[in-house]
């Protein structure tokens, strides 16, 4: 399958929810439109890029096929490989920089879509500590992540409906 990766645009929503439905229907999770998942419907924030970085993989065909970006935050505090408690959730401490909503459609796996985005965010974020939380059934992306040198430094429950297990990855200053 030819395609392009490209910056998310806001009309692109409809494509991204599919992509990222899909996996979850793959998997027997729960869809939460109005809440958990209420930002694949308006991707304005991912389109800002003080707040995100957002990329999708999208067919010849216009089928948007995967998606994947980097959100940016403060620097959480606490030793470097730990983890803390901030506003309620767990973040791996010492990153400025999380991985969010990398999904590649099941239809269009094993073509190196994931690595390609993976390495956009790389590129956008060189020096930076970058936290990557993943669900625990991920097994492919967790191997993805560790192929360029991330390491799991923890655990947590997601927010999502189903309360999924997630391990925590850091990946150090990989630009320096």
């Amino acid at each position: 399958m030819a395609y392009q990766i490209r910056l998310v645009r806001p009309h692109d929503a409809p494509g991204v929810v599919r992509v990222v439905q899909a996996v979850y229907d793959e998997y027997g999770f729960t869809w939460d439109e109005s809440g958990y998942h209420s930002d694949l419907y308006d991707l304005t924030e991912y389109c800002d890029p003080l707040m995100a970085r957002f990329w999708i993989a999208e067919a010849t065909n216009g089928q948007i096929v995967g998606c994947g970006g980097v959100a940016f935050h403060a620097e959480t505090p606490g030793e470097l490989g730990s983890t803390a408690l901030e506003e309620g959730t767990v973040r791996v401490s010492r990153t400025s920089a999380e991985v969010i909503r990398m999904y590649v459609h099941p239809d269009a796996r094993r073509q190196g879509i994931a690595t390609e985005i993976f390495e956009r965010i790389l590129d956008e974020t060189p020096g930076q500590n970058l936290e990557i939380w993943s669900d625990k059934k991920f097994i492919d992306a967790h191997r993805l992540y560790e192929s360029f040198g991330a390491v799991r430094v923890g655990e947590r429950i997601c927010d999502d409906p189903d309360e999924a297990p997630e391990w925590g990855f850091l990946l150090k200053n990989f630009g320096d």
